[in-house]
């Protein structure tokens, strides 16, 4: 099965499930947030073992940062290393195939003057203070795969908001990020906690139906290998975990969820 077949039978399971709110021009409004400044970390650019090009699932980026911003927080979008980001074309609501053409968020974000331009020359996390944001969302998308896990500069960003008792969340493949990060007094720091991410099951029906190994690894294992709890809600759900200031989503249809619930932990802070 070629990759095109394999996206237009699964976008269903993928996108499907996804709730739209906002008009395409709510995405761009953008207006300066007073209530907190929120770092929105995205992959850099790969390839899959088997020379598939891998970046960033745009409604991963576009959903929490629609929501956030509604909500009148401010965003800012990094990775890594600094640069421009590559968005999976089958996320790009304009790709000829109609994957994900029911994303009007996406597309408002992908085509305004405001948010498009986020997305080029973003800030590397050398240049990061951890002190200035409020909390970190780190997005998936199948890059992550590939350049999160033992990215010492990300994880040490991670253990920097986590520490400091901030909103701490990573978003399907995004948990690569969380696997090998160790606190300050050298222990796991997803051990003993209940998370979510991509899982297993989710991944297997990706590689079935591309008749391909894209990864040598999956997060869902490897977790729980770190003494993790695993949990999910069923294939491609709309589910989050919150366990202390440490939030994971399933998937990219769990974008808006784990916004929001970035957004209790901020607001119940500032209730203090």
């Amino acid at each position: 099965m070629d990759k095109r077949h394999f996206l237009s039978i699964s976008a269903i399971a993928l996108t499907g499930m996804c709730t739209l709110i906002a008009p395409p021009s709510a995405v761009a409004a953008g207006a300066p947030a007073s209530k907190g400044k929120v770092l929105l970390v995205a992959a850099n650019p790969s390839k899959a073992s088997i020379g598939w090009p891998l970046g960033v699932w745009a409604a991963e980026i576009s959903h929490p940062y629609d929501e956030l911003v509604h909500a009148g927080y401010s965003v800012e979008i990094v990775s890594p290393e600094g640069g421009d980001l590559f968005i999976d074309p089958y996320s790009d609501p304009r790709h000829e195939s109609g994957y994900s053409a029911h994303d009007i968020v996406s597309l408002g974000f992908l085509t305004s003057p405001k948010t498009a331009p986020l997305l080029k020359g973003t800030k590397p996390l050398a240049q990061v203070k951890p002190s200035d944001y409020a909390a970190i969302v780190v997005a998936g998308g199948q890059s992550p795969m590939y350049t999160f896990r033992g990215n010492e500069a990300l994880e040490k960003t991670i253990v920097s908001f986590y520490e400091a008792g901030k909103p701490t969340a990573a978003l399907c493949h995004g948990v690569a990020a969380l696997v090998d990060t160790k606190l300050s007094n050298g222990k796991y720091l997803i051990a003993g906690k209940k998370v979510t991410g991509f899982s297993l099951a989710e991944d297997k029906f990706v590689e079935k139906a591309v008749s391909a190994q894209l990864f040598n690894w999956y997060v869902e294992p490897a977790m729980k290998e770190r003494g993790a709890t695993y949990v999910q809600g069923g294939m491609w759900a709309d589910y989050v975990v919150a366990d202390g200031n440490l939030i994971t989503g399933q998937q990219q249809n769990s974008g808006r969820s784990v916004a929001r619930l970035v957004m209790a932990q901020l607001q119940k802070g500032a209730a203090k």
